[in-house]
């Protein structure tokens, strides 16, 4: 009696032919490669430093123009790296679903 694997053999030689084929597959896709990592990577790094950039810029234009006891730098760059962090979070759960949509990530 042949058994098909159907993804969700959960025996030692099933869990290494999905990862053999998952591996061959993405060898295939010539879009996957070491600088698309890296370009992840750069998106991931401006979505959060630009966001700290920007709180840093306006608030030392805040203290300049409407100081108070606590500076606003520090508060705006605060609330630009919780945002920054939501935005990367956002990007790797989008770059999440498109590897789910193509079938490249089952869980073993």
């Amino acid at each position: 009696m042949s058994k098909k694997n159907d993804g969700n053999d959960k025996t030692l030689p099933g869990i290494i032919q999905r990862q053999a084929a998952r591996k061959a597959k993405s060898r295939q896709d010539k879009r996957r490669h070491l600088w698309f990592g890296f370009s992840v990577f750069g998106v991931i790094g401006w979505s959060v430093a630009l966001p700290c950039l920007l709180g840093a810029a306006l608030g030392l234009w805040l203290d300049d123009h409407y100081p108070r006891q606590q500076p606003w730098t520090l508060a705006l760059l605060l609330a630009g790296l919780c945002l920054g962090c939501v935005n990367a979070w956002n990007i790797l759960e989008k770059q999440r679903g498109k590897i789910k949509q193509n079938g490249d990530d089952k869980h073993d």
